[in-house]
């Protein structure tokens, strides 16, 4: 995971009184590595399920309880704490503590700080299923909506008290994603983007089959960052060594045919097409039935080609815009435009091989009409970054 956005953030993480309060304690400790500034601001209920000397420790900041803290010089901690944040974060959000940001109640520090911000307020909701059920936390929801709070959350699942149902507290790596998504200017609202990522499985009997190093790394990256700009995406994925980003929508395909037919279905209202995955160019020309013996000194399997995924839908006769990736040895940047041309398609990726299958950083060159333009090696979610907003410059472009 990658930083909230380019530059860092000061967060003012306030904590009430629950037992997920534990998840906030991680929640920090990944705030403050990725190099953003976190100020805990707790409730007198939130000191009875974590200490103060946890959060501090971890944050590296005083923790504030009391609204009349001595600490600020002005003697208003409400107003001082509150002038230095990009956001508020409630995690977690109780439901007393929802009900007093709904009636504008300010009888402690962190309620009086969050009706004095002068920044966004965000909220992870966390209590029993039937308190969330309930129509009075209901009501507090709608209104606090309506009054431009946003929530993060909840989450459906196994809850503290041994019952199972909506109200558990995001995962501090949802919350961290919750977090990015609202720093991240939204470069592609109103677009459909589809992205294909993975690596395909082409079977030659019930247990075996051919693949690539593909990582799905790259596709994941530019799914997530897509999201977060404010894109609507669907992600086609096939073999990857990571779980898949939460988008729009999400279709796991096994073969190159079966991604194929799986884009095919859903290509016709896409306004960008990135062929991300490493789709095998040939497939078994038969899949044996039953696992094949391994009797023989040498085996010989008869391979025939795939369709193009990416050929097929830049051939279409109103095609999105489409981006494609090169992944080549040498020489790199031939290759890329020779298979830009051949396709035809408006942006190509270039990257090496060897520097990007499997691992978390890439170096790219985009290849386009106007020219080729070098990223250095960073974060695959700092490439996207960068592809993504060349990408909105040539929509715009026409």
């Amino acid at each position: 995971m990658e930083h909230l956005h380019a530059s860092t953030k000061h967060i003012l993480l306030g904590v009430t009184g629950g037992i997920a309060a534990y998840k906030t304690a991680e929640l920090i400790r990944l705030l403050v590595k990725q190099g953003h500034t976190v100020q805990v601001v707790m409730t007198e209920a939130a000191t009875h399920f974590i200490t103060a000397t946890t959060l501090q420790a971890l944050s590296g900041r005083p923790v504030f309880i009391d609204a009349w803290d001595q600490r600020i010089d002005n003697g208003m901690p409400h107003i001082g704490l509150s002038r230095d944040a990009d956001v508020i974060l409630v995690a977690p959000a109780s439901a007393d503590f929802m009900a007093k940001l709904a009636h504008g109640f300010a009888n402690d520090l962190l309620s009086t700080l969050c009706l004095a911000r002068t920044c966004p307020l965000m909220i992870a909701p966390a209590m029993n299923k039937q308190m969330w059920e309930n129509p009075a936390t209901q009501r507090q929801c709608a209104q606090l909506i309506a009054d431009g709070i946003i929530f993060l959350g909840p989450d459906a699942g196994e809850q503290a008290c041994g019952e199972v149902g909506q109200g558990r507290m995001l995962e501090p790596l949802e919350m961290l994603e919750g977090l990015a998504a609202h720093f991240t200017p939204k470069l592609l609202a109103g677009k459909k983007i589809m992205i294909t990522a993975g690596a395909t499985m082409e079977m030659i009997d019930p247990v075996r089959g051919l693949t690539n190093l593909s990582s799905g790394k790259m596709g994941f990256a530019l799914a997530l960052v897509a999201s977060r700009m404010g894109a609507e995406v669907t992600l086609i994925y096939s073999h990857t060594q990571v779980p898949p980003p939460v988008v729009s929508q999400r279709h796991h395909v096994r073969t190159a045919d079966d991604m194929y037919h799986t884009v095919m279905q859903h290509i016709a209202d896409q306004d960008v097409f990135i062929a991300v995955a490493a789709v095998a160019d040939y497939k078994p020309n038969t899949i044996q039935p039953q696992k094949i013996k391994k009797s023989e000194a040498s085996l010989t399997i008869k391979l025939i080609k795939n369709k193009d995924i990416l050929a097929e839908v830049a051939s279409l006769p109103n095609p999105p815009y489409c981006v494609g990736f090169a992944a080549e040895t040498e020489p790199l940047i031939v290759h890329a435009t020779q298979k830009r041309l051949a396709k035809r398609v408006p942006l190509m990726v270039a990257n090496q091989v060897d520097a990007a299958m499997g691992h978390d950083h890439n170096t790219v060159t985009l290849i386009d009409d106007n020219g080729e333009y070098a990223i250095a090696t960073a974060h695959k979610t700092t490439i996207a970054q960068h592809i993504l907003t060349h990408l909105k410059m040539r929509l715009d472009q026409g």
